[in-house]
């Protein structure tokens, strides 16, 4: 599966960023798509997955209540709706998916993925 990120960008804080993730293919037995971050000199940090069993989605904390993220079955493409953003939120986000479906506790931990998009920076200026 590849996995094609866009729709990063520059925007100042309290602004708002749409990206887009279309994979090559519907990955099988109802595999997560997951979002992930990775600021400068930090670890890669999960963001979101949507469980593709049931449509449900989960996120991190620090953008629960300003990220949402949605999928286009159809086209094979996840979104991530990020909204009031912070400085705190610049990094390079990529998403993410693997072959067949995983216990919902362990859908935020990136070595659950084997199949990664090439990332998209999002810069929020302060």
């Amino acid at each position: 599966v590849q996995l094609q990120a866009s729709g990063g960008g520059l925007v100042q804080a309290g602004g708002s960023l749409r990206l887009s993730c279309e994979a090559s293919r519907r990955t099988n037995n109802y595999a997560p798509m997951a979002w992930f971050r990775q600021a400068p000199g930090k670890e890669r940090e999960f963001v979101s997955v949507i469980d593709t069993w049931n449509g449900n989605t989960y996120y991190a904390d620090s953008v629960k209540g300003r990220f949402t993220m949605s999928r286009d079955k159809a086209k094979n493409t996840v979104y991530l709706e990020m909204n009031s953003l912070k400085p705190e939120d610049t990094a390079v986000y990529y998403c993410a998916t693997r072959n067949g479906r995983i216990n919902t506790s362990s859908m935020n931990r990136a070595e659950q993925y084997a199949y990664w998009g090439q990332g998209t920076q999002v810069t929020v200026s302060s």
